[in-house]
């Protein structure tokens, strides 16, 4: 058993090195799980927790990904995942210029709700009880990136790279007051890019709704093992809408139809 242990932890630490390796480069490499036949998600969290260790960064909170159900077939995946926010990848809109999409292998944009934690949630908690442990709601565009060529893999080799995870753009925060929060699932995105609407994406569409998408992570990451939550994390809970290619002098914005969220805009270099 010890052999064996100590055998997983050497293949996790050589995987965690070759993606450092990659996306410091930055560069493209085959997928994980092609070379290391029966490559899961629990090996793939192991080798992200070495590979976020390495890239360092303090963790400010975590990324909910392939939350939205309407996207995994053509992902070619077939359930969400988890990966950290470190104080390196969070930029808040209202002091960034154009962000350069220079670290990043075919970057794409995601517009998602994000939330910062007010208490610990524990596993079991309804919506109604997650509710009570968000300080607040806000805006967000997470840039996701894809160390393997043609955004083509399986749902491990996305998680080992800290779940595609390049930053998350937050908007300004909205106080978890009033009965507003109860209509997530219901709000419709927006989605422009250069000024014209690209897609319309919904709530619901992240497992149910964003607080449906907090209770997937706190389930998960108490099943796998992973660290929980803290008080003061901030959580993303996953695109409202497909991911969009991003490229150089490309203008994103987003309106939040059925919330109090002001409009978010980002730019691209």
């Amino acid at each position: 058993m010890e052999q064996a242990n100590a055998a997983d932890a050497e293949r996790a630490e050589t995987i965690a090195a070759e993606l450092d390796a990659a996306l410091g480069a930055p560069r493209q490499i085959d997928p994980i799980s092609l070379r290391y036949p029966g490559f899961g998600l629990a090996d793939a969290y192991k080798v992200a927790a070495r590979l976020n260790a390495r890239r360092g960064g303090r963790r400010v909170g975590r990324k909910i990904g392939f939350t939205n159900r309407t996207i995994w077939e053509r992902y070619g995946v077939d359930g969400p995942m988890w990966g950290d926010v470190t104080d390196t990848t969070l930029i808040r809109l209202d002091e960034a210029g154009p962000v350069s999409l220079a670290p990043f292998l075919e970057p794409r944009i995601e517009p998602e709700v994000a939330l910062k934690l007010a208490a610990v949630p524990q596993p079991g908690m309804d919506e109604a009880a997650l509710r009570g442990c968000v300080a607040w709601f806000a805006p967000a565009f997470e840039i996701v990136h894809s160390v393997y060529p043609g955004w083509s893999f399986a749902l491990a080799d996305a998680a080992a790279s800290n779940s595609l995870h390049g930053a998350l753009l937050l908007g300004t925060p909205v106080p978890n007051e009033g009965d507003w929060p109860e209509r997530l699932p219901e709000l419709r995105l927006h989605l422009s890019k250069d000024g014209s609407v690209v897609e319309v994406g919904a709530g619901e569409n992240v497992l149910g709704g964003p607080l449906s998408a907090l209770r997937f992570l706190v389930e998960g990451l108490d099943a796998f093992g992973e660290p929980p939550l803290e008080i003061g994390e901030i959580i993303t809970t996953g695109t409202l809408t497909d991911a969009w290619p991003l490229t150089p002098g490309a203008v994103f914005s987003a309106v939040y139809e059925g919330t109090p969220f002001a409009p978010i805009e980002a730019r691209f270099a």
